[in-house]
């Protein structure tokens, strides 16, 4: 499994894409992938420390840090004394080639070119600074096509044909630029370490000596904590005194506080609000609700979209092909064309090089992806990786499971019909006995019933009970051999009854081989689960079928009543499996299946589809292990809003990427023909390049 651990000193976009490639070419590695959105490295490798001495090599400047180091480091005031530098040495440079400006005519008349030049390429060195040393070590390790190299190039080469203003206007502007943008780049940073700011940090510990404050990692199972009103609540526990509000928001995304008192669950992350909670911790913080959440969203960088793959593939080829370009511009007109000057060729040739950095495509792309993916966990939509995000933007059909997803899953008894003479009381306990060890919500509601009625339930007097996937129950009580469980059951085992079809979820009950009746179970459906199905066909959705293990009467009148497309009920899990893989093949090529379940008894379905999504899953650790996608909440409304942030993500990248490149052909052209300056193709560049990085963080701010 991967690893992931801080990277400090990488301030460059494309160096992050090159990097990513050299790592994973080192023996030992068999998955690398450089995150320079979040500045994480997701590592599988056999020596850790071969890994840091190569980065070394590669990148002299870049460090990897465990994540618990990583975040101190980064905040050191370091950054902010560099920043500092940076400014004046820009205000330096700017005063200088004012200067130079002002006197340059002068410089000319009184032929005076040390002062000329020397205002000039002070001016140029100090601007440019960091940019030569980069390009040194660009040079270095072999690679000449580093937008560090061509302004380099680009720069020198004025200064050779004695465009001294132009050289080190074009030097100071893409100074200012990737200054700007590396500001535009730490805001983006800053509201993702925002989005990650709701990981408790202490606990009130019970002890012998009193409340005692820890870290919530050394708090065990077990073990009592006290949340006060304004705290976040530290790990997941049950409440064993006292009643308060909750804010869930931070795991759920729902801005409406809910009550919470004895025997409730919370979950890490959530904020107490009214009073004082005592908590009986049920899981250690590694395990629990927010650590999961963030660990979702930190690492969701790890699975690139095919996007972000080919845009990193393509700045691969795009910047050398540029260069040839320019190469070709700079030569073969004055060897062809009659009257042509290299002079001119040249600067037109450097006009190219200086438009032919992809940083706008390399950087701006990720941050939209992780953007989309921040936006998303805000919401209570976790998303395990931007390939998801594009998977969920293409989905043309929903699949939704019934119970606990469309329905509210909370069954009722709502008629215990007997049978054969038995009565209800003996048929009631019958059932409840032979469900006492079963997890189903109708086994649970069964058992709830007898509880009710004040019915002695033995645990002693039940053996041999089996679970039989998708049908029942079976055991053997106080010497009776029991089967509870659905028509298709009784159909199996060829038991007489004459009650198939139903209106309701029934529980049929068989005893040492004859029919005893049956108890009906009612189930209502959720209350924005209409609605939820007219949004999804507005945004777009073209089908959305339903899929179930209860009876064919109960899936209808629920169909129905929802207007979804078709349904298919009295389904085993084997079933949806492959059901859900004719649906597949009957959609168009590109189009997207996505399946909704409630994560636990869906696994298999979840896993095969394209993009699977468990619903209302806060704390289901099968869900959260098996989905793509996971909704905080039990509303499938979710699923609306999920596929509408998969979509604007979508939108946003290909917005840079068509924005980018359209500039970039433009002013190539523009170059070759003579009708663009330096000057022009540097704001081009460095402008592209903040508008493409600030569209992207749109989706952090949630517009």
């Amino acid at each position: 499994m991967a690893s992931a651990y801080r990277i400090t000193g990488l301030d460059c976009a494309s160096c992050s894409a090159k990097l990513e490639t050299a790592i994973r070419k080192l023996p030992g590695v068999s998955y690398a992938v450089v995150d320079f959105a979040n500045l994480r490295l997701h590592i599988e490798a056999l020596d850790l420390e071969r890994v840091r001495a190569a980065v070394k090599r590669i990148e002299p400047g870049v460090e990897i840090l465990p994540p618990e180091n990583a975040a101190a480091k980064a905040e050191e005031p370091a950054g902010v004394f560099s920043a500092r530098r940076e400014i004046a040495l820009l205000f330096v440079a700017v005063a200088l080639f004012a200067g130079h400006a002002w006197f340059e005519e002068r410089f000319h008349e009184s032929n005076w070119p040390l002062l000329d030049y020397g205002l000039a390429l002070a001016a140029y060195f100090l601007a440019g600074s960091n940019i030569y040393v980069n390009a040194f070590k660009t040079f270095r390790r072999g690679d000449f096509f580093d937008e560090n190299v061509l302004m380099v190039v680009a720069t020198a080469g004025a200064i050779a044909i004695h465009s001294l203003s132009e050289a080190v206007g074009v030097m100071l502007f893409f100074k200012v630029g990737e200054f700007l943008q590396n500001l535009a780049v730490a805001r983006s940073r800053r509201s993702i370490r925002a989005l990650l700011a709701s990981r408790p940090d202490k606990a009130n510990l019970e002890t012998l000596d009193g409340l005692r404050q820890v870290p919530p990692e050394q708090v065990r199972v077990g073990q009592t904590i006290l949340v006060k009103p304004g705290e976040k609540v530290p790990l997941d526990g049950e409440i064993l005194a006292g009643r308060s509000s909750v804010d869930a928001s931070a795991l759920t995304g729902e801005p409406v506080p809910q009550g919470a008192g004895v025997g409730d669950q919370l979950m890490a992350g959530m904020v107490n609000l009214t009073a004082s909670l005592k908590l009986r911790v049920t899981k250690p913080f590694g395990e629990s609700s927010i650590a999961k959440v963030l660990e979702m969203v930190e690492n969701a960088a790890a699975r690139k979209a095919a996007t972000e793959k080919f845009i990193t593939r393509f700045a691969r080829w795009y910047t050398p092909l540029v260069v040839a370009a320019a190469a070709g511009i700079a030569l073969l007109p004055p060897l062809i064309l009659e009257g042509a000057d290299f002079r001119t060729w040249i600067y037109r040739a450097l006009v190219v090089l200086v438009i032919s950095c992809p940083c706008a495509l390399v950087v701006s792309i990720p941050l939209g992806y992780f953007g989309g993916v921040g936006r998303a966990s805000q919401r209570g939509i976790l998303v395990k990786g931007s390939n998801f995000l594009d998977a969920l933007a293409a989905v043309k059909t929903v699949v939704f499971d019934k119970t606990g997803t469309l329905t509210r899953g909370d069954f009722v008894v709502q008629a215990v019909v007997p049978g054969n003479g038995y009565g209800e009381q003996q048929l009631l306990e019958f059932a409840a006995r032979a469900e006492m060890h079963s997890n189903h919500p109708i086994a649970k509601s069964i058992v709830a019933k007898g509880v009710e009625l004040g019915l002695t339930l033995d645990e002693a007097s039940v053996a041999e009970h089996t679970d039989l996937p998708g049908r029942g129950v079976r055991a053997l009580v106080g010497g009776h051999a029991i089967l509870v469980g659905s028509d298709g059951l009784l159909h199996d085992r060829q038991i007489a009854h004459d009650t198939c079809a139903l209106e309701g979820t029934a529980a049929h009950i068989v005893v040492d081989g004859v029919y005893a009746g049956y108890i009906l179970i009612g189930d209502t459906i959720k209350a924005d689960a209409r609605e939820a199905v007219a949004q999804l066909r507005r945004i777009g959705i073209e089908r959305i079928e339903m899929l179930t293990g209860d009876n064919r009467c109960t899936a209808a009148t629920v169909a129905r009543t929802l207007g979804v497309d078709a349904f298919h009920a009295e389904l085993l899990p084997e079933d949806k499996v492959r059901l859900l893989e004719e649906i597949q093949s009957a959609s168009g090529r590109g189009a997207k299946v996505a399946f909704v379940g409630d994560g636990i008894n869906d696994a298999p379905v979840i896993a095969r589809a394209d993009v699977g999504v468990a619903m209302g899953a806060l704390g289901a650790d099968a869900a959260i292990e098996t989905a793509d996608v996971v909704l905080m909440t039990d509303s499938p409304l979710k699923l609306v809003e999920a596929v509408a942030i998969a979509r604007q993500t979508r939108t946003i990248v290909w917005q840079n990427i068509v924005m980018a490149l359209s500039i970039k052909v433009v002013f190539v052209a523009l170059g070759t023909m003579g009708m663009a300056s330096m000057w022009e193709a540097v704001f081009a560049d460095m402008g592209v390049a903040l508008a493409a990085i600030l569209n992207s963080t749109r989706m952090l701010g949630g517009r």
